[in-house]
């Protein structure tokens, strides 16, 4: 049995910040989007077929209650949900919030816009409204 471990682009670029059944939750470390990435705790898979039958069910339901939680909490215009892996090749969904006053609208953010790293208070502060997502730790 292989051992589940993130990849060194995803541990550099974001916070850990809990789990579901499936996946880790990820904050991506860019206070310019409310940004969100799971990651399916499985070895060597870079696409989604490649699960389990139930696992993508699992998938997929995370994604559903994660897309959800993050409209409510920042009431958000418009989710941008996506598993590209081009540069990472571990299988992982964008979560990422967006409004129509945002800086990239209406085009993708990917690679628009270098990082603006989160202070420690604003990852602090953003935590906590994150409590209604009852992630496991």
């Amino acid at each position: 049995m292989s051992i589940f471990q993130l990849h060194t682009q995803l541990q550099q670029d974001c916070f850990l910040i809990g789990k579901f059944e499936l996946c880790q939750v990820l904050l991506v470390n860019d206070s310019q989007f409310p940004w969100f990435i799971l990651v399916p705790q499985r070895e060597n898979i870079r696409e989604i077929y490649q699960l389990t039958t139930e696992d993508q069910i699992t998938l997929i339901q995370e994604s559903s209650y994660l897309a959800e939680k993050l409209a409510e909490i920042f009431n958000a215009d418009k989710l941008n949900i996506g598993a590209i892996g081009n540069i990472v090749p571990q299988l992982h969904l964008h979560h990422v919030v967006r409004y129509q006053t945002d800086k990239a609208w209406s085009a993708p953010i990917w690679g628009k816009f270098a990082a603006v790293p989160y202070t420690e208070q604003q990852r602090l502060d953003l935590l906590v409204r994150l409590t209604p997502l009852d992630l496991l730790q």
